[in-house]
């Protein structure tokens, strides 16, 4: 099959394009855009100008232009990207922060009708309340056993209702109830699913981590260290300082219980031969911040008892 010139011109662009784009920038957000117009992408597009490209295509051209380019650089770490493209997917190029790329993106949802046919992103729940239908309309409640009465010549819905579950089709009774009571349940955009970044490909959810989260997680995983070293007797950085203090307590202990001693244990030997002695250190450092606060009020004391003095031989000499 003969390609048209023009057809074969395209292609050969953006081949180019992609792979100049892959050269360029070290970072990549894989993003769905399912259900995504070409108005909400051209203004998806003008919202990230500036440090973000968006590049959309077809999944076999991509990968054929990115296997090629991995093969003439050699930089396998392209591959990566291969097992991405599955679906209505593109890339978005960028050298901005990724978290603050995906949350620019979440700002262009749009609410979009439950169509017939659709399937749900999320659960539908309808709200109790007046409907403002007339009576007449009850046939779409009863179809999906949706409790209602007639409140003031209008239908009104008692409880809540689970109209549709996440994953599953929208009908076409559901889509018409819908329809009637205004409800645009649905929001569709660019969604971010992967996270390309030097060559490893990562969860968005990533990049929702703080770092508390990041410190949590280390002092679990330390702990979890130092426990399995301890159980095993394996030295490890993070064992070390427990296994010192372990092995300190088993030399004191056996000290303690046998003649042999060491300079460290010789005060412990002391305390437990005659109690009394720890008594008298305890009582001792109690004791000196008592002298010390009696010593300080006397002193205060002192000035006092001066300008007593002072003041009556003041006296004494007016009357000599």
């Amino acid at each position: 099959m003969v390609l048209n010139p023009a057809k074969r011109e395209k292609k050969s662009q953006y081949d180019q394009k992609l792979c100049r784009l892959l050269d360029e920038y070290t970072q990549v957000l894989v993003v769905a855009a399912d259900n995504v117009g070409s108005t909400q992408m051209q203004n998806i597009r003008k919202g990230l100008r500036g440090d973000s490209i968006i590049l959309m295509g077809k999944n076999t051209m991509m990968k054929r232009s990115i296997r090629l380019h991995a093969e003439r650089t050699g930089n396998d770490a392209f591959k990566n990207l291969l097992p991405l493209l599955v679906g209505n997917v593109g890339f978005i190029f960028t050298k901005g922060d990724l978290k603050e790329v995906r949350e620019e993106i979440a700002k262009y949802k749009v609410g979009a009708p439950a169509r017939v046919g659709l399937v749900a992103p999320i659960d539908v729940i309808v709200p109790p309340g007046n409907t403002g239908l007339d009576p007449s309309q009850t046939s779409f409640f009863q179809v999906l056993n949706i409790p209602t009465k007639i409140n003031k010549g209008t239908v009104e819905i008692v409880t809540a209702v689970e109209l549709i579950r996440k994953g599953e089709k929208v009908g076409s009774s559901e889509a018409a109830l819908l329809s009637k009571l205004g409800i645009r349940p649905f929001s569709y955009g660019l969604v971010v699913v992967s996270v390309y970044d030097n060559g490893t490909v990562f969860s968005p959810e990533v990049l929702d981590l703080t770092e508390d989260d990041l410190m949590e997680k280390f002092r679990s995983w330390l702990s979890n260290v130092t426990s399995l070293s301890l159980a095993v007797s394996f030295p490890t950085l993070a064992a070390a300082p427990h296994m010192f203090i372990n092995a300190y307590k088993t030399a004191l202990s056996l000290a303690v219980a046998t003649e042999y001693t060491f300079p460290q244990a010789e005060k412990i030997k002391e305390y437990l031969k005659d109690p009394t002695k720890f008594a008298v250190a305890v009582g001792g450092d109690a004791a000196a911040p008592a002298t010390s606060a009696k010593e300080e009020k006397a002193e205060q004391s002192e000035p006092a008892k001066e300008e007593e003095e002072s003041d009556e031989d003041l006296v004494a000499g007016l009357f000599d």
